[in-house]
């Protein structure tokens, strides 16, 4: 039996997403785009997408931009804001972002940097957290935009997004906001966020691969980094996946149906597994906050933690774990195979050793109270084959040949 540790990756498609997208890929094919009967049903479908996935996240529907995911949505919010600016006559725009984004930001602030662009990297203290503060201090009179993602993806840190959101309107910028690992597992209110800018994918919400959305407030205008038709108005052209966004719709609604309960029942599982792990395991510890909430505040996403096991190669437990049944990760599906220690962990203060001795566990709606179990007894066996194999292991005999 196998069992699934990496929901911070991706999710399973769940069955009433998965019935509803079905009639899409076949006898509702049209193009909703096209005037006729069938793009008119398509097109109706689409709107009933798009006003599920607005229901769930607090906007009117028109000011949703749907994309083929995060990475596409946090893309056109930084590049377009970027190029709108470029185009009012402002020849140097700065962006303020963190030290612990997605790639998705990182690389397209590094390709504005490299254009004449400025970019700001606000550090965070050694739990996860920005200060906004320190996001203040780095204003400058051509800074255009500030970035902060609503949740980091590997330690699950819940970033205070309304406080910064403060700080861009006072100083008259956009503030964007990753919340790819928040939508659908914690309440997402843009309009308490003060958020101009927010991106999703629904396939971290039990929707499909490749559909996502950016919410642009209304009266924010971007300038395109794509050119075509206008399917999805001028921000997005091409053919819209009329399956892809019937399946965000579906999976917005389930979401929010069952956002308050399953939230509270994966944090419970979170703290047991923590709460084992520390108990059973030594020269183990929590990275990132080590509380989930603060007088009603979430200050880590519920089903998120990240540990780390002294002395041995997280690369090395992830394959021992596989090897068992049990599937998690290092961090960042992105991030597979790069040689460096995650740049979330180091950023935290960790030194390189401990940050690659560290793993990410994300729970899911599949998730019960033996597959805690489970896990537990998978990791104390493989930690403990592992460290007996490691010359790092303190008092361990290294034998040369």
């Amino acid at each position: 039996m196998h069992r699934y540790f990496d929901y911070n990756a991706t999710t399973p498609v769940a069955p009433e997403v998965f019935e509803a997208m079905v009639p899409y890929f076949g006898i509702e094919y049209g193009n909703a785009s096209s005037i006729h009967r069938f793009g008119q049903r398509a097109k109706a479908a689409v709107e009933r997408g798009r006003a599920q996935l607005a229901a769930l996240i607090h906007c009117e529907p028109a000011e949703l931009v749907l994309t083929s995911g995060g990475t596409e949505a946090d893309n056109m919010a930084i590049l377009g804001t970027v190029g709108a600016a470029r185009a009012s006559g402002r020849a140097n725009p700065h962006v303020i972002t963190t030290t612990i984004e997605h790639p998705a930001i990182l690389r397209t602030c590094q390709a504005i940097a490299k254009e004449g662009g400025a970019v700001t990297y606000v550090a965070v203290n050694p739990e996860g957290f920005v200060d906004p503060l320190e996001v203040k201090g780095a204003l400058r009179p051509e800074t255009v935009l500030i970035s902060v993602m609503h949740a980091n993806n590997e330690i699950g840190a819940v970033e205070p997004v309304e406080e910064i959101a403060a700080v861009a309107r006072e100083a008259g910028v956009l503030f964007h906001t990753d919340a790819v690992q928040t939508t659908g597992k914690i309440p997402v209110d843009v309009a308490k966020m003060g958020a101009d800018l927010l991106s999703l994918s629904a396939h971290k919400f039990y929707g499909p691969k490749g559909v996502g959305a950016l919410y642009v407030r209304k009266g924010v205008h971007l300038r395109p980094i794509m050119f075509g038709g206008h399917d999805e108005r001028d921000p997005r052209p091409g053919t819209t996946n009329v399956p892809g966004v019937v399946g965000i719709g579906a999976a917005a609604q389930l979401a929010a149906e069952r956002l308050e309960s399953e939230a509270a029942r994966l944090g419970a599982l979170r703290d047991r597994l923590e709460r084992e792990i520390l108990t059973r395991i030594e020269d183990a510890g929590v990275n990132g906050p080590r509380a989930g909430a603060n007088n009603g505040r979430y200050l880590r996403v519920p089903n998120t933690t990240n540990i780390y096991f002294d002395y041995i190669e997280a690369e090395s437990l992830v394959i021992a774990l596989d090897l068992d049944g049990l599937a998690c990760s290092t961090g960042a599906a992105c991030a597979a195979g790069a040689i460096e220690p995650s740049h979330v962990l180091t950023a935290l203060g960790l030194p390189a050793e401990r940050a690659r001795a560290s793993i990410r566990l994300s729970l899911g709606r599949a998730n019960s109270e033996a597959d805690i179990d489970a896990l537990v007894a998978g990791l104390e066996r493989a930690v403990e084959r592992l460290r007996a194999l490691s010359p790092r292991t303190p008092g361990k005999k290294v034998v040369s040949c």
